[in-house]
């Protein structure tokens, strides 16, 4: 009963650290200094920039641009989410937006912009100048891609941490990257001849996807030295519970509160998503950043394969120092051969331990 209860923790967590995760990431999105623009340069637009700001309340970052081609040029730099050109002789208000960054995002500007217009008499028209792709209207299917890279990736920890347990670290390394490359491949096939999620830039996409897998791999087998059965609990709290929330393919940081668009500037699911966006809809703007992140959090999975590599090389040691010496205290005669039998039996006892161990842990991370 004490067996099953202490591994009946780990769903239980999960259901705390799910709802905790996505019911604080998604319950009641609201705008938080959201970057819209008016356009005009004479008084009436700086003025109506001005009012809607103080009526926002904070919601809203309200700027002014001169042109029409400068608005559309910051939505394609993604320095504002929306741009109300207002309407006159006889012409109706316009809004600006860019789905292809959020269509959550586009969705709250529209909102917004509608009453402004309603408030002016007149029908708002929308013009979306950067639309997600035609198979992916919502621009969520990026989203999706990264759930589908980090469930392959961080089950496949268990694996390699698990029945790979007998393995050196320095090939439970290479399973790790030759895994990633695995699994990066088959999201390159999903993003494009499945189901045609983007229509170019699959090269660079594939190379973002293998960067993000393996560094969730290579965190994840060496966290495994430390954590052994709990290592699913903890991958699935960083790659799961803070990763999707925070990636911004459900709603991007100025919808969230202050913990997950923190989270945004610097979490590999951020970066995977956002630098995806950059390279297929944004011409590449600011994919630097964002390739960094992902380096970054390789390089930690680097660093902490290389720290769980020389723990186990210094348990190693100790290990065979201590068999020495149980060698040598043993006595030859009859009373070595009982003893080595009963060294015997306690070695393979401890051999079918680890085997159960490893069966229930790779048992509990496929059920997840």
């Amino acid at each position: 009963m004490r067996h099953v209860l202490i591994h009946l923790l780990t769903p239980l967590l999960m259901c705390v650290g799910m709802g905790l995760a996505y019911l604080g990431a998604f319950a009641t999105p609201t705008p938080h200094e959201l970057p819209v623009a008016v356009v005009g340069s004479g008084a009436a637009p700086q003025e109506l920039a001005r009012s809607l700001g103080e009526k926002a309340d904070g919601a809203l970052d309200v700027r002014t641009v001169a042109g029409r081609d400068e608005a559309v040029r910051r939505l394609r730099s993604q320095d504002v989410f929306g741009a109300y050109v207002p309407g006159d002789r006889g012409r109706a208000p316009e809004l600006l937006v860019a789905t292809a960054g959020s269509d959550t995002t586009a969705t709250a500007v529209e909102k917004v912009f509608t009453r402004v217009a309603a408030a002016q008499g007149a029908p708002l028209k929308v013009t979306d100048v950067v639309p997600a792709s035609k198979d992916d209207p919502t621009g969520q299917g990026i989203f999706f891609l990264l759930v589908a890279l980090s469930i392959g990736s961080y089950a496949s920890v268990a694996v390699l941490g698990g029945a790979g347990a007998v393995l050196p670290m320095r090939l439970r390394a290479l399973l790790a990257a030759g895994t990633s490359l695995v699994v990066s491949l088959i999201g390159v096939a999903f993003a494009g001849p499945v189901f045609h999620l983007v229509d170019h830039g699959l090269a660079g996409l594939w190379g973002l996807a293998w960067v993000y897998s393996a560094g969730v791999l290579f965190v994840g087998v060496g966290l495994h030295t430390f954590l052994k059965r709990w290592t699913t609990l903890g991958v699935m709290v960083l790659f799961v519970m803070l990763n999707f929330t925070s990636s911004g393919g459900v709603f991007r940081p100025e919808l969230q509160n202050g913990f997950f668009a923190g989270l945004h500037a610097f979490w590999n699911g951020a970066g995977f998503v956002e630098g995806t966006r950059s390279l297929v809809y944004f011409g590449s703007e600011g994919l630097g950043g964002h390739v960094t992140t992902l380096v970054l959090w390789l390089v930690l999975g680097a660093a902490v394969v290389a720290v769980a590599w020389a723990v186990e090389a210094a348990r190693a040691r100790r290990a065979s120092g201590s068999g020495a010496e149980s060698g040598s205290a043993s006595v030859p005669g009859s009373g070595s051969g009982a003893g080595s039998g009963v060294g015997s039996a306690s070695g393979s006892a401890e051999v079918g331990r680890r085997g159960g161990d490893m069966e229930e842990e790779m048992e509990e991370a496929v059920g997840v």
